[in-house]
């Protein structure tokens, strides 16, 4: 099957694939694409004249290569290729699943004549030892699930039937998460039971085999808990609180541990506050977004949505998997929903809302925290109005139009 293009990755990466003294790390949540986008690279390898023989690709979760558990073992599988002529192309899936990658691989890449590419589920792949070991030898690529710009043309690439209504594509898009291939599943309890393996998956293969949870009932209830307020401020402290009235006994540390392994499981992303008068970042209450709204929806037969943080979680994905950081802006006791910071050092601000059309009260929430910011950055305001409103200078736009063509704050 003909693999869809995730083009806003492939742009990013093709400047490098024939760079031998850097390694391409590709992170992202597992299920999320990264396996694809590595083969959508080989092909177009293959496309650009590379020969077949110099491609070896390597799934260290399939059959065949799961006994590859250490350095040595790892080593003998890629030198078996060493006397391929020209530059080989060496692509390794879940290479974390090898205790010690990290010295094979730089020694591969000391040699020269190698381009290695490389894919890993959580946040240990660039910690520790890879870290040390290859500092500025190698570039990141984060991936996440489909953003609602590539759900479309995914859909439409495959032939995946739409309706003309975006706003009903919109609440599928929001009810089925961004996971490629629930595209491939009708009924919504099945694609829903899908998310569930992922997030079986997650625990077994991502959490379960680097961190020692020694009471899983509590570390659910955390993930539950976290997962089902996504969007709000939250603090470890008012997490714990909130679990022990509830009747569970449970440490802050402990919480605060959980949900640090929820984060390098990419389950979730923490985005911290910051304050734009004194431009420091503010410790204590945070906000966390699922990496794929199907997370929430999954655990949930409560399949009501609320458009306020579900809103704000799709323009926070959609703005990471735009390249930009994110954090939430803090204007005296007024609170901008994301500042976002492009690669280029600029700045915009958003603040997300399903309308602002019910009143000039909540049209006044929105604008207010954008014209106390005194700096010439873009602002703007996104919500699902096509009735757009003109003040001072701020950008209205519809969101669904935004993403659906793919545009940049």
């Amino acid at each position: 099957m003909e693999l869809y293009k995730r083009e806003q990755y492939l742009k990013k990466i093709r400047g490098f694939y024939h760079s031998d003294d850097l390694i391409k790390v590709i992170t992202g949540v597992r299920r999320c694409g990264k396996s694809s986008l590595m083969q959508t690279i080989s092909d177009e390898l293959v496309m650009s004249g590379v020969k077949e023989e110099n491609i070896i690709y390597i799934d260290l979760d399939r059959r065949g290569y799961r006994s590859i558990k250490n350095a040595d073992q790892l080593d003998e599988l890629i030198v078996k290729y060493d006397n391929i002529e020209g530059m080989k192309y060496l692509f390794i899936d879940e290479v974390q699943n090898v205790t010690g990658f990290e010295d094979v691989l730089n020694g591969f890449r000391s040699e020269g004549g190698w381009s290695i590419f490389i894919t890993g589920s959580n946040s240990y792949l660039l910690s520790g030892e890879l870290v040390t070991k290859l500092t500025g030898r190698y570039l990141e690529f984060e991936m996440f699930p489909l953003t609602f710009e590539e759900y479309l043309q995914m859909k439409e690439f495959y032939n995946i039937k739409t309706v003309d209504n975006m706003a009903v594509e919109l609440n599928s898009y929001i009810m089925e998460g961004g996971f490629p291939r629930t595209l491939f599943i009708e009924d919504q309890a099945d694609k829903q039971t899908y998310v569930q393996g992922v997030i079986s998956e997650i625990f077994e293969k991502d959490i379960k085999k680097r961190v020692k949870i020694r009471d899983r009932e509590s570390f659910e209830a955390v993930q539950k808990f976290i997962i089902n307020n996504f969007g709000a401020t939250t603090s470890v402290n008012g997490l714990c609180e909130s679990l022990c009235k509830n009747g569970m006994t449970i440490t802050k540390p402990t919480v605060s541990r959980y949900v640090k392994v929820l984060q390098d499981a990419k389950i979730l992303y923490e985005c911290s506050r910051f304050d734009l008068k004194s431009k420091k970042s503010l410790g204590g209450e945070k906000k966390y977004y699922l990496a794929d709204l199907s997370f929430y929806f999954s655990q949930n037969t409560d399949n009501r949505i609320n458009y306020g943080p579900t809103l704000e979680n799709m323009v926070y994905i959609y703005a990471r998997a735009h390249g930009y950081s994110v954090s939430v802006g803090k204007i005296g006791k007024l609170e901008c929903d994301f500042i976002l910071r492009g690669t280029d050092k600029q700045y915009s601000y958003v603040q997300v809302a399903y309308t602002i059309a019910l009143s000039k009260d909540t049209e006044d929430r929105e604008y207010r925290p954008l014209e106390q910011i005194r700096d010439n950055y873009p602002k703007y305001v996104a919500t699902t109005d096509f009735l757009l409103q003109k003040r001072n200078g701020i950008h209205h736009v519809n969101l669904i139009d935004f993403m659906k063509e793919g545009k940049t704050f």
